[in-house]
């Protein structure tokens, strides 16, 4: 292809259109760059990112991050919680304590778009080594026994289930729950279906299907007539 022909494909083909969009594009440059800036606080998460895979949070309450940011006021209008991201290097952290500073430069935004405050400024987390435990299921039995009659025994099926969680948290639980079996009224065995759980927020039960809950009744035993004394 000769300079010519290339010049001809590339540059004077559709010119019009090229020089239109060209104009536009200058329009809506000097539009932005004109604009007064303005300043909108925005609530986000914080991504921790490269968190080691033995490594848990051991801290109830995560902070979020508020985010002032400043640019041209169509921008600012424009923007969502959705394009603005905190994030948190986590390569090569330990169990323990650790205080983040949380800067602009960890902060990721729009074109044009500047972070010019985060509150808070620091973050203060608290890390464990991530373990796992089989505890044994303990079935919550309420209500009324119907007149003369007892519980004879309870069976879980499965009779453990495997959490997982930070360790401190992890050694500290001894038995996982069920929902609620009310067995007012029973006369019989019963089978119910429920999911069993572990009070601590930052514990998850590994395997979350509904535990069955076998209830068996039995007729109390009628004492019998003592002889009264002549």
């Amino acid at each position: 292809m000769t300079g010519r022909e290339f010049f001809r494909r590339h540059v004077i083909h559709n010119l019009g259109l090229k020089i239109i969009s060209l104009l536009i594009a200058i329009a809506l440059w000097l539009a932005v760059s004109n604009e007064p800036p303005s300043e909108a606080a925005v609530n986000v998460a914080i991504v921790f990112r490269n968190m080691p895979e033995d490594l848990e949070i051991s801290s109830e309450n995560i902070p979020s991050a508020q985010v002032r940011v400043r640019g041209p006021e169509r921008l600012v209008r424009q923007l969502q919680p959705s394009d603005v991201h905190a994030e948190i290097d986590l390569t090569g952290m330990k169990p323990g304590e650790r205080t983040f500073d949380l800067t602009a430069n960890q902060i990721g935004l729009p074109d044009k778009l500047r972070a010019v405050q985060l509150v808070p400024s620091q973050i203060h987390l608290l890390f464990d080594r991530k373990t796992t435990k089989r505890v044994p299921v303990r079935p919550r039995v309420i209500g009324t026994f119907a007149s003369g009659y007892s519980i004879a025994q309870v069976k879980s099926d499965p009779e453990t289930i495997e959490i997982v969680g930070p360790k401190k948290s992890v050694d500290g639980v001894e038995s996982a729950i069920t929902d609620p079996i009310d067995v007012s009224g029973l006369i019989d065995r019963t089978t119910f279906s429920r999911h069993a759980y572990v009070s601590d927020p930052l514990i998850q039960v590994v395997d979350p299907h509904p535990v069955r809950i076998t209830v068996i009744m039995e007729r109390a035993p009628v004492p019998s007539a003592q002889t009264q004394p002549q």
